[in-house]
């Protein structure tokens, strides 16, 4: 079970987003940046968040702590932007706080030095669980306290929109990835990883997710069986890697698509959980 906290007071919204997140303080005296199951993307993009970081961390990748918030909708009441009135409104009950890193910057691979071995790391993981979103273009990433931290998982598990689909086995489109500029060593991540993926570890982060956010899904009789079935289907997309994984070593081989150059001035201080 996550850490539980009370949301105390809306800060303000971070419009960087795609579907609004926003900085609280809580009950805890703690900060964080809140997505909200009110949002567009809806609580699909929660659960991807939970189960997408809490693999990192057991994959040893540095990822941030994530709470869940209650979130009083009289809070709205204070709030001026009707916008963030209606999303707070929406939202009552549970949703999901990342830990802020305050001072951190935006990491473009292009600036701060990634190694081999981590970039792999990533690369393998990302791919694991078909994460959309880490490209040069929006890499994901912050640079805090001396290293970098991965952000942003809610665009993952895309299976889960659409489960008679069944799981995706055909190779991880990583032609745009931000890290592939820095020579990931996919065989090393290959071998560091791989044994970590088992049944326990799957349902360890699958455990995790609030079982509000998996009430009602279509085709399924109960949270429990939606919760064997996200377990199955990452078990599945991690027995069909010599489908995808041979693809991604020929991409990084390659170099993937042609990237424009980062924008002066790009590393400035940040918030984290853009999306």
């Amino acid at each position: 079970m996550l850490p539980h906290v009370v949301a105390t007071r809306y800060v303000t919204p971070l419009r960087e987003g795609g579907s609004l997140p926003g900085l609280m303080e809580t009950d805890d005296l703690g900060t964080y940046v809140v997505k909200f199951h009110g949002a567009g993307q809806g609580r699909k993009a929660l659960i991807a968040e939970v189960i997408g970081t809490e693999l990192a961390r057991t994959f040893g990748l540095p990822v941030a702590e994530l709470v869940t918030v209650e979130v009083d909708p009289i809070l709205a009441a204070n709030e001026p932007d009707e916008e963030v009135q209606d999303l707070l409104r929406a939202s009552p009950g549970l949703n999901l706080g990342v830990d802020f890193l305050p001072g951190s910057l935006d990491l473009d691979p292009s600036a701060f030095a990634i190694d081999a071995a981590f970039a792999g790391r990533v690369l393998w993981f990302d791919a694991l669980i078909g994460n959309v979103d880490r490209s040069w273009r929006n890499p994901n990433m912050l640079f805090w306290h001396g290293r970098p931290y991965l952000i942003d998982h809610g665009a993952a598990l895309t299976f889960h929109h659409n489960w008679a689909a069944g799981t995706p086995v055909r190779p991880y489109d990583a032609g745009e990835h931000a890290l592939l500029s820095s020579s990931p060593d996919l065989v090393a991540a290959e071998d560091a990883l791989a044994p970590l993926v088992t049944t326990a570890s799957l349902r360890a982060a699958v455990d995790l997710v609030p079982d509000e956010w998996l009430v009602d899904e279509p085709g399924f009789d109960s949270v429990l069986a939606l919760r064997a079935a996200y377990v199955d289907a990452l078990a599945a997309r991690f027995e069909a890697r010599s489908h995808w994984l041979p693809a991604l070593q020929d991409t990084v081989a390659s170099g993937g698509r042609a990237r424009i150059p980062a924008k002066p001035g790009a590393n400035r201080p940040t918030w984290l959980g853009g999306s």
